[in-house]
């Protein structure tokens, strides 16, 4: 069944189903009424290549998902799509996983759908001109900004928290708590992305105490998001017999697998070991104990990112740069100091 199925069988033009599935105002009622119920009869799903043919402008923007076991884009995601839909536009969606090239995809994904606009969930930071030149549409970063590249402001617009900001609050937290002895799980300490904006946070909030950074305490695990990484690296800063009375990691996925692995090894969390995570994922309120985190505001995030990409595709505003506030949530992860911890004798030193 296509539109030009239901078209014939109404007895209209394949341009009127168009504008009644678009929901036009330009079509009688009783029209309106007889293509909406034989679409019903039929089960018929619009389909968006068929309408773009019938159209004079695209009303379609475009959603890349870079990060597709990111559980945080999760609750971002559903705030954009309701947003989108809201405001009469259709979204098409596009995952990618965390190697991929969301520019080059989402440049792809522009010419097959004529796409009015470009939202990029996860991504690089650090476009160039020539990379951002792939693109005719304006395009927001959400969650992200171009931290390390070299684009104008005025060329792009961002919707995203202060990383560095929030790691320095996420362990100063534990600082406050009497912590010296903090390790750290970041999938890398210069990768020009997320990980490396939130280990600059970790070193400034130890170097606000003076407290000199120590090698030793930080385990890089690669994978951003990847919960078996996160366990292994904390095994192996067990395995090497790092002492510490707190581990700060990136996200709260690692955070979760973090505890596992501690737990698992015979250290009580909070009691041996407090922990810290970023993001305020729901599932992270449902651990055992509560993690410790700081909040992204994910459904804010998803609605302003879209209002931001709307206004510049209507006309009525121009790039900016919106920066999000991160809020304490305080779990029962996270203790006064005590303690370093001692490498459970079953972990086998490498």
């Amino acid at each position: 069944m296509t539109i030009k199925d239901i078209a014939r069988l109404c007895g209209v033009s394949v341009s009127t189903v168009s504008r009644v599935l678009n929901n036009r105002p330009d079509v009688s009622p009783e029209v309106r009424q007889r293509v909406l119920s034989m679409v019903e009869d039929h089960n018929y799903i619009p389909n968006n290549s068929a309408r773009d043919l019938v159209k004079t402008q695209s009303d379609t923007l475009g959603v890349v998902v870079r990060g597709m076991s990111n559980l945080f884009f999760a609750e971002v995601l559903k705030a954009v799509t309701q947003t989108i839909d809201s405001r009469g536009y259709t979204a098409v969606m596009r995952q990618i996983g965390s190697d991929g090239d969301e520019l080059k995809t989402g440049a792809v994904l522009e010419r097959e759908k004529k796409l009015r606009g470009l939202l990029f969930l996860g991504g690089r930071f650090d476009y160039t001109p020539g990379e951002a030149a792939l693109l005719n549409v304006p395009f927001v970063c959400c969650s992200y900004t171009n931290w390390f590249g070299s684009l104008r402001e005025e060329d792009f617009a961002s919707v995203s928290i202060d990383d560095r900001a929030a790691a320095h609050q996420a362990v100063s937290h534990l600082l406050a708590l009497g912590h010296r002895r903090i390790a750290a799980v970041v999938p890398s300490r210069s990768d020009r992305s997320i990980s490396e904006l939130r280990y600059m946070g970790y070193r400034a909030a130890l170097a606000d105490w003076g407290i000199p950074p120590d090698p030793a305490l930080v385990a890089e695990c690669g994978g951003c998001f990847e919960m078996a990484e996160a366990y292994a690296a904390v095994e192996r800063l067990l395995a090497a017999g790092a002492e510490f009375t707190a581990l700060f990691t990136l996200s709260d996925t690692m955070a979760m697998a973090a505890i596992k692995a501690l737990t698992d090894h015979g250290v009580r969390v909070p009691e041996d070991c407090s922990v810290v995570g970023i993001d305020g994922i729901p599932l992270s309120a449902y651990t055992v104990p509560t993690l410790t985190t700081l909040v992204q505001p994910a459904e804010e995030m998803g609605r302003e990112s879209v209002a931001l990409l709307l206004s510049m595709v209507e006309g009525t505003g121009g790039p900016r740069h919106v920066r999000m506030e991160t809020t304490l949530r305080q779990g029962s992860s996270c203790a006064a100091v005590r303690q370093p911890v001692v490498p459970h004798k079953s972990v086998e030193r490498e």
